[in-house]
């Protein structure tokens, strides 16, 4: 399995900010959010920031917003929909790689990875990441494809809830994805965290089981 590299994302910068104003995932990172609770003063940490959607969510909460994305396009596209964070200071996005994430370690209070690490041929070396730049009180939050999802379950989700158009295709490019890279149980995500360390992990079906909400943290 190949890695994709950072030139093959980046013409596609208006497609996943599309992506991130879909009605199918809009609500997905709310209960992201949600579920990695307040970062009222927190550092917050977007694994493939894509164009900054998800991090714009803590503009009035977080004490310092940090991406990271392989797609030189992407980080342009983030620093300037945070503008005013990135001029006092309170925004940092890099070009970067999820495998080798440029943040010393435990420099965090929430790490985030939408849409990202079922990508990766081996999503396990980002997830270890991911883990060393999160602090002893931190979580992470987590989205990812389940087994259930392929093309044919996306079409009659779609068809079910009345996804059309440019959304509907980009629903159902995930799904193709999906099934070419990496689909995951609850239980093997779990499985994971619990080698790596005494983690809480919970984790919330949605889009009808087509993916998975995971939320781990330490187990103090």
């Amino acid at each position: 399995m190949r890695k994709m590299t950072g030139e093959e994302f980046d013409p596609l910068v208006s497609f996943f900010d599309g992506m991130a104003q879909a009605s199918w995932l809009r609500p997905v990172h709310d209960r992201l959010k949600k579920g990695t609770g307040s970062w009222a003063n927190r550092a917050v940490l977007d694994v493939g920031c894509g164009t900054g959607r998800l991090l714009a969510r803590g503009v009035h909460e977080a004490a310092h917003l940090a991406g990271v994305d392989l797609s030189k396009q992407m980080v342009l596209a983030t620093e300037e929909r945070l503008h005013e964070h990135k001029q006092c200071g309170r925004l940092t996005v890099v070009q970067g790689d999820a495998y080798d994430l440029p943040f010393a370690d435990e420099s965090f209070d929430v790490c985030l990875s939408t849409c990202v690490m079922f990508l990766l041929p081996e999503p396990e070396r980002g997830m270890k990441e991911m883990i060393r730049v999160l602090n002893g009180a931190g979580v992470i939050g987590m989205l990812n494809p389940t087994n259930k999802m392929n093309h044919a379950a996306a079409k009659a989700y779609c068809k079910e809830s009345g996804i059309t158009g440019f959304e509907e295709k980009t629903l159902l490019q995930w799904s193709n994805v999906s099934t070419r890279r990496h689909r995951y149980t609850a239980e093997q995500l779990t499985h994971f965290f619990k080698q790596h360390g005494a983690w809480v992990v919970t984790h919330e079906l949605v889009l009808d089981g087509l993916a998975v909400v995971t939320v781990a943290s330490w187990n103090k």
